[in-house]
């Protein structure tokens, strides 16, 4: 049986490139992103969201959003 995938950690990871506060993560999951002045995460995101947080990881033009799965301890997501 193959285990499940879950998201268990998200966060800003800006070693390669900034956010540029466009405003496309919110857009798709504001449950989980917050673009105020820059974006910060929820204070308790749902990370139950899968599919919205990995669209909006996806549509980061930076690819500043990490995501791991399963309690890896890597960032699992490309860039």
């Amino acid at each position: 049986m193959l285990e499940e995938v879950k998201v268990t950690k998200v966060w800003l990871d800006e070693s390669e490139n900034e956010c540029t506060l466009c405003g496309a993560c919110e857009a798709i999951c504001p449950e989980v992103f917050i673009v105020p002045e820059k974006m910060v995460l929820a204070q308790d995101p749902d990370l139950t969201l899968k599919e919205e947080i990995e669209e909006s990881a996806d549509s980061c033009p930076v690819g500043t959003i990490a995501i791991e799965f399963n309690h890896s301890g890597n960032r699992d997501n490309p860039f």
